[in-house]
């Protein structure tokens, strides 16, 4: 994919992705002059991004595809305070040992979404508000943030109006928040060149007090963008699976299966949407996965090719290819001898695991015993009976109570894949004894 750096406006329209922003026609007529250094922020509250963090990072992506300069701001300071928007209570706060263990985390899921080559007139970089603030004291701050802000314009944001009036109040600290976000505006623009900051749509306020703050104390005229929160069409936020657990986007936190599985439960009404926001296939194609998919919702064309573009965009194609391995066979479209190594091995923390010394598939085990072994069966007789009805699958094949566990029956030389009935799954692992 390639932009030019003056249309990259269009696009984002397009896809549905400006809801907030400074004068566009300005906007558009500083890009149509050239290349402009826009950033992101994000506190590292902890060692993976979420969802909640995607649209930025492929905004940020898509900016630096168009030839533009992308900063992603790791709120080091920030970060020892978290915004109050969206909040009802108190971030705890963060030291800096937990803030540097967690950056560690999240350096590398920025270098899956942006080029940090140097080499690159447009090369990404990363910098911290911590060096800034730190050497900034309390009464520098006042007098050089604090006093071009009226606690007028502070009051009137929603999200301290809410906090306000919830049981539990908000902190000064809290409520301080806007203020050293807009501080890092001022900070960028003049040690940067930075002339953008984008951001979702609960953002404005800051990102607007930020603009406000760099042409009071700079006297320059720099630019704002928002997206719309990231929802489903019900209007509650996609940061969170259907489960309530956290979106995450680091395979430590969420494996690259469960992410995959996420999307493959996307509500048909958000199809469209989210392939054209979270994908960079081109709108013609949007148009026709999303057209392919409400012909024939019953057939998830849409869900599939969602999951797969966003859990190859996160973690790679290698591993978006083995969830849809590991989720065709789990979901019985696919036979566990056909698939690649590693969507068995993507299988190893999605269902009952076990691993078993290679040295006994040499003589090989009776499959009675190695069911009741690895706790498919409570019983040799529970298994007896159940092998008996045709009711125990090795590798999508019946076994029989004569049925001998080699070395032949190993998939790709490793793997063994019990099933019992329709869904009950457990993954044997072979291994050394000495590895």
């Amino acid at each position: 994919m390639s932009e030019s750096t003056s249309n990259i406006l269009d696009d984002l329209i397009a896809r549905g992705l400006i809801q907030d922003s400074t004068d566009l026609a300005e906007l558009r007529s500083r890009l149509a002059e050239g290349p402009i250094t826009v950033y992101y922020g994000c506190d590292p509250s902890a060692d993976s991004l979420h969802v909640g963090n995607l649209i930025g990072l492929l905004v940020m992506r898509r900016f630096q595809l168009a030839g533009h300069r992308p900063i992603v701001l790791a709120g080091g300071a920030t970060g020892m305070i978290g915004d109050p928007g969206g909040r009802s209570e108190e971030r705890n706060l963060l030291d800096d040992a937990t803030l540097a263990k967690n950056l560690e985390g999240i350096v590398p899921q920025l270098r899956q979404f942006l080029d940090f080559n140097e080499d690159l007139p447009n090369a990404a970089r990363l910098v911290d508000n911590r060096s800034w603030t730190v050497a900034t004291s309390v009464i520098d701050f006042l007098r050089d943030v604090g006093k071009y802000v009226t606690v007028n314009q502070m009051l009137a944001k929603e999200s301290v109006k809410n906090r306000i009036a919830s049981e539990q109040g908000i902190s000064y600290t809290e409520f301080s928040y806007m203020l050293l976000q807009a501080n890092d505006y001022v900070n960028l623009a003049e040690l940067e060149g930075c002339e953008m900051q984008i951001g979702g749509s609960d953002q404005w306020g800051n990102i607007a007090l930020g603009v406000d703050l760099v042409r009071r104390r700079l006297g320059q005229s720099v630019h704002g963008l928002t997206w719309p929160l990231l929802t489903r069409a019900d209007g509650t936020k996609y940061g969170k699976s259907m489960a309530g657990d956290q979106m995450w986007l680091g395979a430590h936190r969420l494996s690259p299966y469960g992410f995959y599985q996420i999307w493959m439960q996307a509500d048909d009404a958000d199809i469209r949407t989210l392939l054209a926001q979270l994908t960079f296939l081109p709108l013609a194609e949007v148009e026709e996965v999303a057209a392919l998919h409400a012909a024939n919702p019953q057939e998830r064309v849409g869900q599939r090719r969602l999951a797969y573009e966003l859990t190859a965009l996160v973690h790679g194609t290698e591993a978006a290819e083995a969830a849809v391995g590991a989720s065709e066979v789990l979901f019985g479209s696919t036979s566990a001898a056909t698939v690649s190594q590693a969507a068995l091995a993507a299988l190893r923390n999605e269902i009952p695991s076990s691993l078993v010394q290679a040295q006994r598939f040499t003589a090989g085990v009776p499959v009675v015993d190695l069911v009741t072994e690895i706790g498919l069966t409570k019983s040799k007789g529970e298994a007896r009976n159940l092998i008996s009805q045709g009711g125990i699958y090795l590798n999508d094949s019946v076994v029989s109570l004569d049925t001998l566990v080699n070395s032949d029956s190993l998939l790709h030389e490793r793997f063994l894949l019990f099933r019992r009935g329709k869904r009950t799954y457990h993954l044997i692992e072979s291994h050394n004894s000495d590895a």
